[in-house]
């Protein structure tokens, strides 16, 4: 059983090794250093009109999510790092992404190009309008097809069996649920009695607000990747009474300072836990309408009913086809999240922008190809030294 006392250095190994395993899991908790890296780049990246971006656009940040009736659709499924900023970094970090995936998957190296341009296929697709509801499954990969329609399928029991181990309503304390201390118990209790909290909650359950809600279970959850090491529980509520009584599990995550650069000048909530929910409208609205910002022991903390229908991109090995689909795909639902947010005539205007510098040999912008093979080295490095130091540490 993991103590309170003893978590920092827990979360810390945790990170560590996860990161460890593969280029491509070093990607998901590497996003303060990719600005680093990036602004590092010979990569003349363009200045995207501001809008509401990701931050931390890597393929294991989209997926199938669900709306609050149930309705699924691939969007962007984590937006802890969102700020109003240059849309062109999340294309760099999605290439990034689906690069250190192909490298892993010992694709040959033209199939980064291949990559690259499938992507700006389909974020150019997704700005021109022909990304919509009605077409995108002309777009939609084998693959996202499969994941789609099992996520479809997948009911309570299927999620509480993945998070919680059982079917019972319980938090089972463990390696991923730790104990929490009497203080944050308590916190937790009093956070589903804040009025907002439980009015959002008994709406989206299709509930009256008078009708009772009460913390179940609650404990500390060692989850994410770049999340590992700030506030964050499991809690499971009732809502409602008796036979007619609902359970849901909620996700309660602090809202941290966003690593990604943000427009000079842009109006944006102060607090971290407004931003992302904010942001997360804005992108995701199927993710963004089930969201709640909220205050937890002095820190902004976003909470959200984990559902059954909410999967991640899980990326083992590809082929080149699979690779160019994947990203061509993905690319497109990122364009339609930075599109919507665009009048028709900044659409165009950054669609042309966003197309320059294209060179006879490559179907891509030479920026953006630039930006990914130097993200690509750097990151490459980083990752066997982190490697190193992570095997030197657990040898001491």
């Amino acid at each position: 059983m993991v103590k309170p006392a003893e978590r920092a250095e827990k979360l810390l190994y945790a990170r560590n090794l996860k990161m460890a395993r593969s280029a491509h899991a070093y990607v998901r908790g590497s996003t303060a250093k990719f600005y680093t890296w990036l602004g590092e780049s010979r990569g003349q990246i363009p200045e995207g009109p501001p809008v509401w971006i990701c931050g931390d656009c890597h393929v294991g940040n989209l997926g199938p999510i669900a709306d609050a009736k149930g309705r699924v659709a691939v969007q962007i499924r984590d937006l802890d790092q969102t700020v109003i900023g240059n849309p062109a970094h999340d294309l760099i970090r999605l290439g990034l992404s689906l690069a250190s995936a192909a490298r892993g998957s010992d694709l040959p190296g033209v199939t980064t190009a291949k990559i690259l341009e499938h992507l700006v296929v389909g974020y150019e697709t997704a700005l021109a309008g022909k990304f919509d509801s009605q077409r995108e499954k002309l777009f939609r990969p084998s693959g996202i097809q499969k994941l789609l329609s099992l996520s479809i399928r997948r009911r309570w029991r299927h999620l509480a069996q993945e998070r919680l181990e059982t079917v019972e309503p319980v938090i089972p304390l463990g390696r991923k649920f730790w104990v929490l201390t009497d203080e944050e118990r308590l916190a937790l209790a009093d956070l589903f009695q804040q009025a907002e909290v439980r009015e959002a909650l008994s709406r989206f359950k299709g509930r009256a607000p008078s009708e009772p809600i009460k913390l179940i279970d609650a404990a500390y959850w060692v989850k994410g990747c770049s999340s590992l090491g700030r506030m964050r529980y499991a809690a499971m509520v009732r809502i409602g009474q008796g036979a007619n009584a609902t359970v849901c599990l909620v996700d309660v995550k602090e809202g941290v300072t966003a690593a990604a650069p943000r427009q000079a000048n842009a109006a944006m909530p102060r607090d971290n836990a407004v931003r992302v929910v904010t942001g997360a409208k804005a992108l995701s609205p199927h993710l963004g309408d089930r969201m709640i910002a909220a205050r937890l022991l002095g820190s902004g903390v976003i909470l959200r009913e984990l559902m059954p229908q909410d999967l991640k991109i899980e990326v083992n090995r590809l082929s080149q086809p699979e690779a160019m689909g994947l990203a061509a795909y993905l690319a497109g639902v990122v364009g339609r999240a930075h599109g919507r947010q665009m009048d028709a005539e900044t659409r165009a205007r950054w669609l042309k922008e966003f197309g320059k510098a294209h060179t006879l040999t490559l179907d891509a912008p030479s920026w953006l190809w630039s930006s990914v093979v130097d993200l690509v080295s750097v990151h490459e490095a980083a990752y066997l030294d982190h490697c190193r130091r992570f095997a030197l540490a657990a040898a001491a």
